[in-house]
């Protein structure tokens, strides 16, 4: 969010950040890293509660993450009215800040300067879009696909369900262990009635988007161990035909592949998350850290032991990783 809030900036969007470690380290922080927006303090959760986003899988128990929120973000216009809202079940999981302006802006730009690839003939074009991150994919940092038609004047696209002889629109990522495929976002059509034969059927004109969100999961890169491999393939076929109100285009079927750059994630320079490969920050918040477990050790204190045996056991793993590592 950091990097991109120029863009935020651009179009008029501001930005808030709400959590659940106190003013001090927030303050720190924001100094240290050079964050250009307000972050909010919400030490015993009130405003995660009253929101509804406390993460309810973490239970009291578990020591240092109870009272953190699900991950994810309101968009809300001028009004204060809530237009969207982005939210998972993990932290490991996040939108990316493209996706955010979108939503705010309510369309989808595609920069001339984005991983892109174009086929097209006379009466459609067609063009497959990597939208966020500048392509780069890092462990659940969801990036889109976005497919986008541009169609002649008086042509049409069908939406399922489509009657036998008609191919409605079909796009599809191959899949491979360790990306997940997210649920399409798919314009609204509108109906077309026939008259022969006399029929009404889902279609979409002039310039229409649809967006597949993915993400590659720790099988493909992970937050405990350095990169596998420097990129990931991502093959995209799409399918369609356009028809106007009396003939039909022949089916096409349009191939693109992408060579996205893998990336590690930022981690704070804490010892639990020093040592796996990361991109490591050089603000130290291990006061802040102290601080936080004595807090969390008085209010649970066998919620601490857990905290210490997860802790040993990651340190482990790095350990044995530098020592293979020569």
């Amino acid at each position: 969010m950091r990097d991109a809030y120029p863009e935020f900036e651009r179009h008029g969007i501001r930005l808030y950040a709400i959590s659940y470690d106190d003013q001090e380290v927030l303050s720190e922080f924001s100094r240290e890293r050079g964050i250009p927006y307000p972050l909010l303090s919400d030490v015993e959760s009130r405003v995660i509660r009253q929101y509804g986003i406390l993460n309810e899988q973490i239970r009291p128990g578990d020591m240092l993450l109870h009272g953190i929120p699900y991950p994810g973000s309101y968009i809300i216009n001028e009004q204060g009215i809530v237009v969207a809202k982005f939210f998972h079940d993990s932290y490991k999981k996040r939108d990316s800040p493209e996706a955010l302006i979108d939503a705010a802006l309510g369309q989808i730009s595609l920069a001339p300067e984005s991983l892109q690839s174009t086929a097209e003939t006379p009466e459609v074009r067609v063009t497959a879009a990597i939208r966020g991150g500048q392509a780069s994919i890092r462990q659940g940092i969801i990036r889109h696909l976005v497919v986008r038609f541009e169609l002649s004047e008086g042509l049409h696209l069908y939406g399922p369900p489509a009657p036998t002889g008609m191919i409605p629109v079909d796009i599809s990522i191959r899949p491979q262990p360790g990306l997940e495929i997210l649920e399409a976002t798919v314009p609204p059509s509108h109906p077309l009635r026939l008259k022969e034969p006399p029929i009404e059927l889902n279609v979409w004109d002039g310039t229409v988007d649809f967006v597949i969100p993915f993400f590659p999961t720790g099988v493909i890169a992970s937050e405990v161990r350095p990169l596998d491999q420097p990129s990931l393939r991502l093959e995209v076929t799409v399918r369609y035909q356009a028809c106007n109100e009396d003939t039909c285009l022949l089916p096409r079927t349009e191939s693109f592949l992408f060579e996205l750059p893998l990336d590690v994630i930022d981690v704070p320079n804490i010892s639990l998350h020093t040592g796996h490969g990361q991109r490591e920050g050089s603000y130290d918040g291990s006061r802040h850290l102290r601080r936080l477990l004595i807090r969390k050790i008085r209010r649970n204190p066998l919620g601490f032991l857990r905290y210490i045996g997860t802790h040993i056991r990651l340190e482990a793993a790095a350990w044995i990783r530098r020592m293979r590592a020569g």
